[in-house]
């Protein structure tokens, strides 16, 4: 069989063929993500993105070239997540960019296509690093060039372009010694890989479901999904940068070329891994930094933000138990139902307060802890499922009060409370920009009834300064962070600024990272067990504490939470 040009029609199944390879095999792509941290996010952040595509491709009645190009790159750029998702987003955009101006597609057009797709992906990342996604993409693209003089078929073309593609990916851990290290290859590489490959299937004439049904729309995320990572930096280098940060500008005027290259440069005065991507009416923005506010107020003088995430990658490395979440989320549900029902049932009586408070909470215990503090609705979620601006703002609504306080409890959860603060009309919204549970809890127990609103939340602000928080879980696989080595199973203790314990017992780790929070000038100990741990070896710990810190009041509760087997805090 010989193919010598391809029209709209074909080349949109071809693509949505793609899309649900990659879909089909995004949770194979995620086990091989170890570059330059295993978080297993790869192939999740690739689907995310090409679906968010593929949606607005399905819903062509009947697509001409152009429209599908649009949709194509529309789409992509819109759902993109992850640094693997940018940069697929970004082959798709110069991709497009060439095919948009023709009714069919040739040998020749393919190839320059693939030219501009590679030229736009190397562009739109500050410091292309080879061994990944982009080495598969530009050798596809420079073998493209050779067939090019040798064939006028498109099926004989894309095979050789496949074998092309599959023998850089064999090569990448030749690249990247993390790659040959854990013995993979680089899941971005495979990731397109698994999309030209549907592709090409389509093009043979292979039967393919292309149906795409339930796909969720970019921001309709579930609660299991929105913990993406956004990763690229050096192999086995310390985080130097915390918080990766993505957000889309919504452009005032058009984006010149000159003021993308003066915001790269910006950016790149606060952090490492920039990815500046523009289209027409938007700008794609994606920065490891510690200082996320200055990105965005920088970006603020182009235009509006939208679409905005901030994760914290040092605690997102530890926290990736898809089983776990699953029964996590389950329970979530049931809990946010009830407590729905609680609280329209009091509002009917309830009269308005002057002030209330909504705290976001992680188990059962802990949900305790917060309501017996105060607490007028509770929001379960945290690190392995942070809730959406949409769940505060249903909060907030159900809240009888005219001043409400929201505790995030979370790093990675405090913008999404500021941004339902904007929202909110009728109701002065106040954030307490609480990082941890024992930060919330502390900041309930320094509410002063008597005081302002202003006055409470300036006192609170200043108590939470006062406490530092260590929790303790496990590695999901092997990996050396901040020159520790990791094995799978080991325990962990993650203090405020990073790993401060590992080993293989976990009541040791619990002890040595207590050790590493308290100092002479430390006062109270406070010991939230979880969900897993029994009390009498929770008690165990506790006694130790007592022992080799008498001066320090040392208090044990039951917390309830997932994942994490202790979360301790330690107050001046």
């Amino acid at each position: 069989m010989e193919i010598t040009t391809i029209n709209a029609e074909v080349l949109a199944k071809m693509f949505m063929a793609g899309a649900k390879n990659l879909e089909a095999q995004k949770e194979w792509i995620n086990e091989l993500n170890v570059f330059p941290v295993p978080d297993g996010d790869t192939g999740t952040n690739m689907s995310m993105t090409i679906m968010s595509a593929a949606k607005e491709v399905a819903s062509l009645e009947h697509p001409d070239m152009a429209s599908l190009a649009k949709a194509v790159s529309s789409g992509s750029l819109r759902g993109a997540r992850g640094n693997s998702g940018v940069i697929l987003s970004q082959l798709l955009r110069g991709f497009t960019k060439i095919i948009a101006e023709y009714d069919t597609i040739s040998v020749q057009i393919l190839t320059d296509a693939l030219q501009k797709a590679t030229e736009t992906a190397y562009k739109a990342v500050m410091k292309p690093k080879e061994g990944t996604i982009l080495t598969v993409a530009r050798g596809i693209s420079e073998k493209a060039l050779i067939l090019n003089e040798e064939t006028d078929d498109l099926i004989y073309f894309c095979g050789e372009l496949i074998k092309e593609g599959d023998r850089v990916l064999l090569r990448t851990p030749d690249m990247l010694p993390v790659l040959k290290q854990a013995g993979v290859v680089d899941s971005g590489g495979q990731g397109l890989m698994q999309v030209l490959k549907g592709a090409y299937d389509s093009l043979c004439g292979k039967e393919i479901d292309i149906t795409i049904e339930g796909v969720k729309e970019a921001g309709e995320t579930s609660a299991e999904e929105k913990r993406t990572s956004y990763i690229d930096a050096q192999a086995n280098q310390e985080i130097t940068f915390v918080y990766c940060t993505q957000f889309l500008i919504m452009l005032k005027k058009p984006f010149t070329e000159k003021q993308e290259d003066e915001f790269k440069s910006y950016l790149e005065t606060l952090g490492d891994s920039i990815v500046v991507v523009s289209d027409d009416e938007i700008v794609k923005v994606h920065v490891h930094t510690n200082d996320p506010g200055k990105a965005m107020q920088k970006a603020l003088s182009y235009g509006g933000l939208t679409t905005i995430i901030i994760e914290n990658m040092v605690l997102e490395r530890d926290e990736k138990v898809s089983a776990m979440k699953e029964k996590e989320m389950q329970s979530v549900s049931t809990a946010k139902e009830e407590i729905k029902e609680a609280v329209e049932s009091a509002e009917e009586t309830a009269e308005e307060k002057e002030m209330g408070f909504i705290s976001v909470s992680i188990g059962e215990g802990i949900n305790e802890i917060f309501e017996g503090l105060g607490a007028d609705y509770i929001i379960e979620g945290g690190q392995t499922m942070n809730p959406s601006t949409e769940d505060m703002l249903l909060a907030i609504e159900k809240v009888n009060a005219r001043n409400v306080f929201i505790l995030p409890n979370n790093k990675n959860i405090i913008l999404a409370a500021n941004q339902a603060a904007a929202m909110t009309e009728g109701k002065k919204v106040i954030v307490i920009p609480t990082k941890t549970i024992p930060q919330g809890i502390t900041a309930l127990i320094n509410f002063i009834p008597d005081n302002t609103p202003e006055d409470n939340a300036a006192r609170m602000e200043e108590e939470i300064g006062m406490v530092k928080t260590g929790q303790i879980t496990y590695a999901v696989r092997d990996t050396v962070i901040e020159e520790k080595e990791i094995k799978q199973g080991d325990y962990m203790g993650i203090g405020d600024q990073g790993i401060v314990s590992v080993g293989k017992n976990l009541e040791e780790t619990v002890l040595t990272m207590i050790s590493e929070l308290v100092d002479k000038d430390s006062a109270i100990l406070t010991i939230y067990y979880g969900e897993e741990i029994a009390e009498d070896d929770a008690k165990v710990i506790a006694n130790k504490a007592e022992q080799s810190y008498p001066e320090v009041e040392v208090e044990l509760h039951y917390g309830g939470q997932p994942i994490y087997y202790y979360v301790v805090s330690v107050e001046a």
